[in-house]
């Protein structure tokens, strides 16, 4: 047998296998689970991804956002995930504190939102605005404010555990941005009339849907799901004539990922219409950027705030213990 062609082929069967395993790297994206949830938009973004990259983007699913920080608090820099996607407005202090994250790299000079975005760690990848929902059919004299929700006792009340949910987190500083320091007080009278205060969103609004009650915190872009996924127009975001307070979901790249250049390369497609072109209708929120084909007609509709009501990042990450024990003792009397 020819030597030479016996170690030609092993060079070649080596080679090949290195290039089979560098494009079968994968991709360890850890989020939450809606977001991974075959009626989410994960399965889209894995597809579109994976497309481009030659790669396996691996979805760990997380029961919140909250829950991802904790996980990857809890694995520090042995963790397996190249990055975190789910985090939000007002976990971005508590996670860069952290030390756990990288500089993205990404040019967001296309982001549209308000104010455009120039965090070097953080990418956005959808917005919205936290709203109580409810159904027109049942109920004819909706409220038209936050002070409405809490102050009228015939309403039942469906929201979520701060502690545990975005937006449950998002309730608690829009409470503080319209009541200050008489927070307590509307908690405790908000207690009389909820229903339950339920771990995530996911629990609180099929309560909702069941009739448990009549209004439950979701978003402003909850009614062009039922628009149309059902085709149903019933559902409605109440007016918040306070102003409503906003959620920005972000993704970040671990400083200490097991593939960094593919990270980059996510990061990146995440302001790509490969990943905002699934946003509307796979998360039900807004894409950060224009999209050639705009938004579906079923997001027409949605409530637009006049006024937006935010709090700084670093006051959220200062307070939001006390914030949170303030809530609950209010709401445990």
């Amino acid at each position: 047998m020819n030597k030479s062609f016996v170690l030609a082929s092993l060079v070649a069967g080596a080679l090949s296998s290195l290039s089979a395993s560098a494009t079968a790297q994968t991709l360890n994206v850890y989020t939450y689970d809606s977001f991974a949830s075959k009626w989410g938009p994960g399965p889209a973004v894995k597809a579109n991804f994976e497309k481009e990259c030659g790669c396996t983007l691996n979805f760990v699913s997380v029961d919140s956002s909250v829950g991802i920080l904790s996980r990857v608090q809890l694995e520090g820099s042995s963790s397996n995930a190249d990055v975190v996607l789910g985090l939000d407005l007002n976990l971005m202090h508590k996670a860069e504190k952290t030390g756990l994250l990288a500089k993205s790299g990404v040019d967001t000079s296309k982001v549209t939102l308000p104010g455009g975005w120039h965090d070097p760690v953080f990418v956005p990848f959808d917005h919205g605005y936290f709203a109580f929902v409810y159904n027109s059919d049942k109920l004819k004299t909706p409220p038209t404010s936050l002070k409405g929700i809490v102050d009228n006792q015939h309403l039942r009340v469906i929201y979520e555990d701060p502690r545990t949910s975005t937006p449950g987190l998002g309730l608690l500083l829009w409470m503080k941005s319209v009541y200050g320091d008489k927070a307590a007080e509307a908690w405790a009278t908000l207690a009389k009339h909820t229903v339950t205060v339920s771990k995530n969103w996911s629990d609180a609004y099929s309560l909702f849907l069941k009739g448990e009650g009549d209004v439950v915190l979701s978003y402003t872009t909850s009614p062009a799901y039922h628009i149309m996924e059902e085709g149903v127009t019933k559902y409605k975001a109440a007016p918040a004539s306070e102003g409503y307070y906003p959620q920005v979901e972000v993704a970040a790249m671990m400083k200490h990922a097991p593939h960094p250049k593919l990270a980059k390369e996510f990061m990146a497609f995440i302001l790509t219409p490969g990943f905002q072109s699934t946003v509307a209708t796979g998360n039900w929120m807004l894409p950060v950027i224009k999209l050639p084909e705009g938004l579906p007609k079923a997001f027409a509709s949605r409530q637009r705030p006049t006024k937006v009501l935010t709090l700084p990042a670093a006051e959220v990450a200062s307070h939001r213990a006390q914030w949170t024990n303030e809530w609950l003792e209010a709401t445990t009397r």
